[in-house]
């Protein structure tokens, strides 16, 4: 392809590689999507009426004596100023907070095979864009419906994001050579933990002092239609699509991508065979594991820390934080060791996918934080196993393994 015009000025003007354009634009997504799944589990401990108690109650701790104080003095609804509260008991809350898994597991499968038909590019940030403009979206569904439409919003924000991640599977495996593909996977994956970072930490700034709930809304799906406009000038399905990519990069891709055994025309999706393969299963199962404990600290730990230890709501929002502050680099840590013993042959692919896949498991027993190694292994293995059926395949295993958000929400109520 012959660069003229504009493409040309492009090309001479753009220093970065457009793959990591790519991935840095992922990263961004995955930050932004994370930040609009989990602010709700911030913005409920104060959406809901909270009753002041200097007793403890339960396995509750007593409230500070700053609050008790000032709930005594101006009634309690006086120390907030912002939108109504809400009578929800935790049983209501534990159905709230698992909405946006019931649309997220139900988009999973369409969303990879919408990724394999028309590109990673349209189907992720269309995906993106309705997910923002429900978040926009949710103060007004909660005035007008109460519980109700705040559960019908947030599961239309979970319909959203469910092809995020099979859209994401296949843009690496156009895009990433094997040898890069761990790397690139910790960049655009670990970016959820970056939205786990900041979800928490700016809901507790714009929550504090009595702030509006509605704000974190608005802020968060905010950025995500900024972020859609980006997606949508820069990033392109494949490098011959794209066009302003130099021909060495381009050279380069198409090389070592064919070479990983990725076809350009693909016979009907092989259903059958795949929900007859034990490592595709394996995926399931191992990604299961982690979702359990991921989604149960996403959605109850900011809960657990306001309701149950009574902390205020700045410092929920930073101990919330805490855990994927520890998490993200370690995620890179991870891939940068896989990628440098693939390109050595010290392992294969597949005994990395293995050895990183065990080294998560076995480290979230002493931290969550270890639970990085996941992002190396099983969030992107669905490329190694069947890398032109990537987005059906990573689709079935993210979408399966999520049903764990619609149980933990439930288990942790139900607990007490």
């Amino acid at each position: 392809m012959t660069l003229t015009g504009w493409r040309l000025f492009l090309n001479k003007a753009t220093v970065i590689p457009q793959r990591y354009v790519i991935g840095i634009l992922g990263l961004f997504a995955l930050a932004n999507a994370y930040t609009m799944r989990v602010c709700l589990s911030m913005t409920i401990t104060q959406m809901v009426a909270r009753v002041a108690s200097e007793e403890i109650v339960g396995d509750t701790c007593p409230d500070d004596e700053d609050y008790l104080f000032r709930s005594n003095m101006r009634n309690e609804t006086m120390v907030y100023t912002g939108r109504d509260r809400y009578d929800w008991n935790e049983s209501t809350q534990g159905f709230l907070l698992s909405a946006f898994y019931y649309g997220y597991v139900l988009t999973h499968i369409p969303g990879g095979l919408l990724a394999e038909k028309f590109g990673g590019k349209w189907t992720i940030g269309i995906s993106l864009l309705c997910t923002s403009i429900a978040t926009i979206l949710t103060p007004w569904a909660v005035t007008i419906g109460g519980a109700t439409g705040l559960f019908i919003i947030r599961m239309i924000e979970g319909a959203g994001e469910g092809p995020v991640t099979p859209g994401f599977i296949l843009l690496l495996a156009r895009w990433v050579p094997p040898a890069e593909r761990s790397r690139f996977g910790a960049m655009i994956f670990g970016g959820a933990q970056i939205g786990n970072i900041f979800g928490p930490f700016i809901s507790g700034l714009l929550l504090a002092d009595g702030g509006d709930w509605a704000n974190v809304f608005y802020v968060f799906g905010g950025l995500g239609v900024i972020w859609f406009i980006f997606w949508a000038l820069l990033c392109f399905n494949t490098p011959n699509s794209h066009p302003f990519i130099s021909e060495k990069e381009r050279n380069y891709l198409n090389e070592n991508i064919v070479a990983s055994g990725l076809h350009k025309k693909l016979d009907p999706v092989p259903f059958n065979a795949l929900l007859r393969s034990a490592p595709l299963w394996a995926l399931v199962f191992a990604a299961v594991g982690h979702d359990w404990g991921y989604f149960t600290m996403i959605t109850d730990l900011p809960k657990y820390i306001s309701g149950v230890l009574k902390f205020n709501i700045k410092d929920t929002g930073f101990l919330s934080a805490l855990p994927y502050l520890a998490m993200y680099p370690l995620s890179f840590i991870f891939a940068g060791f896989c990628d440098m013993c693939i390109r050595k042959d010290w392992h294969s692919i597949t005994t990395g996918r293995k050895i990183y896949t065990t080294v998560s498991v076995t480290m979230f027993v002493l931290s969550m934080s270890f639970m990085a190694g996941f992002y190396s292994s099983v969030k992107i293995n669905a490329m190694d196993i069947a890398p032109n059926y990537a987005g059906t395949c990573s689709a079935m295993v993210n979408g399966l393994a999520a049903f764990s958000g619609i149980i933990t929400p439930k288990q942790f109520n139900n607990g007490g």
